[in-house]
């Protein structure tokens, strides 16, 4: 009779934290995006949001590429091989 209450115990527990998952998993999700979105700004120095002077729709370029080209000799050295048979 014991083992059939420890497992009726086992599955009610599985259920009844499956349910409440379901219920509390948004609220969590949304509450933790919001702590990551807080400590990203804090990090990055404010809300790009409010620190944005540049119109919606506007495209502006803060720093130009360098112009300078990759030649083939910065790939890396080729080393020649010999097969072993």
């Amino acid at each position: 009779m014991g083992v059939l209450k420890t497992i009726f115990i086992i599955i009610f527990f599985y259920y009844a934290f499956s349910f409440l998952a379901r219920l509390f998993a948004p609220f969590l999700v949304k509450k933790a995006a919001e702590t990551i979105k807080k400590k990203a700004a804090q990090q990055f120095g404010g809300d790009a949001e409010t620190k944005s002077s540049v119109p919606e729709g506007k495209t502006v370029i803060d720093k130009q590429p360098r112009t300078s080209q990759q030649t083939k000799n910065s790939v890396g050295e080729y080393v020649d091989f010999e097969e072993i048979d």
